[in-house]
This record gives structure tokens, C-alpha cells and sequence, in this order.
């Protein structure tokens, strides 16, 4: 059986997005089975044209270039290895309303629910995080 990992991703800045996909892609990797749920700024995350272009924190920007010459990956690419992973996406239902968001807005293979099904999911889950 494997573990269950529940992560909610509610920020949406390019530090928040690399704590999100460096521990669901070690999950991942590990065989857990790993759902993220998007909410708020958090569907920067997996928005196509936001999630190229997101915000670093005032005073970090030198790190930009460190995970650069670290060669770690960009956001795009990890995106890229989560749903590679099996990783599943859900975007919350209540915060696309709330913003007009269309569901065409975000990478392939995002699914939408609410907040119900997800806490359905975390409640079953052997580790529940929130970034």
C-alpha cells in the first residue's frame, strides 16, 4: 500500500513554487501517491503563462542566479516531471470562480474540484503540508 501525501499550495511566488514541486517530486519519487491542491495565489503555480514568469521575493533576487548555476530546474520543467510522477493537479473550484479563471488557463491535465474533495483526500492521507 502506498503512502498518501496531501499538499495545498496557496502562494504563488518562485520560492513557494520550488517547496511545492521539490517535496511532492521527492514524494512522488518515494511511490507515494501525491495530490496537490491550487488555491489562491498558488494557481500561479500551474497557470501556462504565470507560472514562466513568477515573483521573487524583494531581497532575494540574487538567488535567481544561484539556482541557475545550480542547474536546477525551472518551474516549467517541474511541472513537467510532477505529471510525469503521476502527480495529480486540482485546481480549487471556489478561487477560479472568484478570479474568472477558466480551467484552458492551466497546464494540461489540471483537474478541478473543491475544497470537500481535496479535504476528502487529506483525510486519508499518511502526510498533509501546506505551502
Amino acid at each position: 500500500m502506498s503512502k498518501k501525501v496531501a499538499i495545498i499550495a496557496s502562494n504563488g511566488s518562485l520560492f513557494d513554487a520550488y517547496k511545492v514541486f521539490n517535496i511532492a517530486t521527492a514524494a512522488a519519487a518515494s511511490e507515494a501517491e501525491v495530490e496537490i491542491f491550487f488555491t489562491f495565489d498558488g494557481l500561479n503555480l500551474i497557470h501556462k503563462e504565470a507560472y514562466k514568469n513568477l515573483s521573487v521575493p524583494e531581497g532575494r533576487e540574487h538567488l535567481v542566479e544561484a539556482f541557475k548555476e545550480q542547474n536546477t530546474p525551472t518551474i516549467p520543467e517541474l511541472v513537467a516531471m510532477s505529471q510525469e510522477l503521476g502527480i495529480k493537479f486540482i485546481a480549487c473550484q471556489l478561487t477560479m470562480d472568484v478570479m474568472g479563471l477558466e480551467i484552458d488557463e492551466f497546464v494540461a491535465g489540471t483537474e478541478v474540484a473543491g475544497a470537500a474533495s481535496f479535504v476528502h483526500y487529506a483525510t486519508k492521507a499518511d502526510m498533509s503540508l501546506t505551502f
